[in-house]
């Protein structure tokens, strides 16, 4: 195993058989399609899972990188790669040490994923590296929940099970703040429940948006 590789493989089979599947039929494919529409050029996804946001790039898309930890999700997403809709390249890496020198991307993907890094901060000032001046960073992300009650919630989740039994998510994190931290401009938020449910979910609360690093900071 190299210091990248991050094995979870019961999360990942639990994950590509029933967690994926599962968020298709919740819907998660409209918000897949406004993640990731009108982007062009060269775009890095971190924590690409089992590629299924492959078949929604659009085709001004040059070259997409794909950067996922996990063996087996990875060579999944080596699968879903020949048949996606730009080309794309499978690389075994951290959201918290990318290998790509600075300003390398014209945009940046973190779909589901700055839940379970390690160090979202670190991962977020990675992107923010590896992003051109200008560029764009897409996020889809369930977040910190809005009520106080379901916070406590998250922090006892976070503190205990949750983490160990899901490849290390986390329900709680502020990634809204976290973001503008790193030196993005948030340039548009939509929040939301997902999925929607009758019962109170401790990951339902999602963020959908932009965020630029500002066109006058040079690398």
């Amino acid at each position: 195993m190299t210091q990248r590789t991050k094995q979870h493989p019961l999360f990942a089979r639990f994950y590509a058989g029933f967690a994926g599947p599962a968020l298709e039929k919740a819907g998660i494919t409209e918000h897949r399609r406004r993640l990731l529409a009108a982007l062009s050029g060269e775009v890095v996804e971190i924590g690409a899972g089992n590629g299924l946001n492959f078949p929604y790039y659009p085709p001004e898309v040059q070259r997409l990188v794909a950067v996922e930890p996990e063996p087996r999700l990875r060579a999944l997403a080596e699968r879903q790669a020949h048949a996606a809709s730009v080309p794309a390249e499978l690389i075994d890496g951290r959201g918290e040490q990318l290998p790509f020198p600075d300003g390398s991307f014209d945009a940046a993907v973190a779909c589901l994923t700055l839940c379970s890094v390690a160090d979202p901060h670190a991962a977020l000032a990675e992107l923010y590296r590896i992003l051109r001046p200008g560029g764009q960073l897409r996020f889809f992300e369930h977040v910190r929940a809005d009520s106080s009650a379901m916070r406590r919630v998250q922090r006892v989740l976070d503190a205990t099970v949750w983490p160990l039994l899901n490849g290390g998510c986390h329900t709680g994190r502020d990634t809204q703040q976290a973001i503008a931290v790193a030196g993005f401009t948030l340039t548009g938020i939509d929040r939301f429940a997902f999925p929607e449910s009758r019962i109170p979910l401790p990951a339902a609360t999602h963020l959908l948006g932009t965020a630029v690093r500002p066109a006058g900071d040079t690398p």
